[in-house]
């Protein structure tokens, strides 16, 4: 525990944590919000699906972006004008939805309020990033931890605030919680040390083919593919094991095991090297599971889920410190926004392709297969020479801020 009262103990470091979850619950909450307002008002699952689904693709095409102009002038001024612009705009779809606005009308907006989605993930990380290297991986347990917690508690919310009211005031609670995670940030002391180090004459991609980034990418690619697999394949076999009421506990339970693992392994001081760590980390996910595909009892499934999970958040850490040296100096929270965006892709297909299995003639057991062969070709994709390089030119120690 020690460990963790050093983070606590910096400066901005509660605002980070405390700031950091409250922002970045929306992003956990507002697509089931969404979904289930469209669904109730048009009596339409597909128009209700293509709102949520535009609303992601939207944040996450966006995030890039957004970092790489908070990179250049100060992720502040990024996340003040989210402030505003953010529930002004789910107010907006709330609007267009209630009113019975047409399916395009409803896909316009989600795409708006998508797009204007607060830069809470990758500011905080870029702010870890610069805190004291002997802090920093307890540091990225404790963010990968808060966001296990986060997409336990934001989809929990969402359907006890619908239960006592409606949809539409779980999406205003999101929107009150989005201002004040990204006013907390905004305003906090780490932000106001910020220095922007603009780099001229940098392409649009240069962040992502930084030395090590493709790497780090293409495994988390693989990584999020066998997660998007696993999450639909859950909610399908609690159906046909007769339990569907089961599904989300099970999901749950599995984010709590990797809420464990994570703060197991922010207690640590590991002497391994960080592509190492990586490896391994990935490779404990694969094994995890591995034995998921021969469970025909929920109760097996939840034990295993939970013993798997606490293999996600340590590799999730070192993932993070990963990015965070080998990013370019100047493009650290552009490098964690496309770390997320290539995630959110990635976990998107699995989905579709783990649904598409599940309908097949392979079953719930096709896309428990295709979330190991995701996790597997992650372990594949670090064996390549040159993961974890810094950058010629990047510093090896970096102010610490936070």
């Amino acid at each position: 525990m020690r460990a963790y009262l050093n983070v606590w103990r910096l400066p901005s470091a509660p605002v980070l944590l405390l700031a950091g979850f409250a922002g970045r619950l929306p992003s956990a909450m507002v697509p089931l919000a969404l979904l289930l307002m469209v669904q109730q008002s048009t009596g339409s699952y597909a128009v209700a699906g293509l709102a949520s689904a535009t609303l992601g693709i939207a944040m996450a095409v966006m995030a890039p972006v957004l970092g790489r102009l908070a990179d250049r002038r100060s992720p502040r001024i990024v996340l003040l004008a989210e402030a505003v612009a953010y529930p002004a705009l789910l107010a907006l779809l709330a609007a267009v939805v209630l009113s019975g606005g047409s399916p395009v009308a409803i896909v316009a907006a989600s795409a708006a309020a998508g797009a204007a989605t607060p830069l809470v993930s990758g500011t905080v990380r870029a702010l870890w990033a610069r805190t004291d290297p002997g802090l920093r991986p307890t540091a990225y347990a404790l963010d990968a931890t808060a966001t296990e917690f986060v997409f336990v508690a934001g989809p929990t919310t969402v359907a006890a605030i619908t239960v006592l009211g409606s949809p539409a005031i779980a999406m205003a609670v999101a929107g009150v919680l989005a201002v004040v995670g990204a006013v907390g940030l905004a305003t906090c002391a780490a932000m106001r040390s910020w220095v922007p180090a603009p780099a001229a004459g940098s392409g649009a991609f240069t962040t992502v083919l930084a030395p090590g980034m493709p790497r780090v990418l293409v495994s988390g690619s693989a990584l999020m593919l066998g997660f998007g697999a696993l999450e639909v394949a859950v909610p399908a076999f609690a159906d046909r094991a007769g339990a569907p009421g089961l599904s989300g506990v099970l999901l749950a339970v599995w984010s709590l095991g990797s809420v464990a693992g994570g703060l197991w392994f922010g207690a640590r001081v590991v002497s391994v090297s960080l592509p190492r760590q990586y490896r391994w980390g990935l490779l404990g996910v694969t094994i995890g599971m591995v034995p998921l595909a021969a469970v025909s009892s929920p109760w097996v499934l939840g034990a295993l889920l939970f013993l798997g999970g606490t293999a996600i958040a340590p590799t999730l850490t070192v993932q993070s410190s990963l990015v965070g040296r080998i990013a370019p100096r100047h493009a650290t929270t552009e490098a964690f926004t496309w770390l997320s965006t290539i995630a959110f892709g990635a976990s998107a297909v699995g989905a579709a392709l783990g649904g598409a299995l599940i309908e097949s003639s392979y079953g719930v057991s096709g896309s428990l297969v295709l979330a190991v062969v995701g996790a597997a070709l992650a372990v594949a994709s670090t064996l390549v020479p040159g993961l974890g390089r810094r950058p010629a030119g990047s510093p090896s120690r970096e102010p610490a801020v936070a």
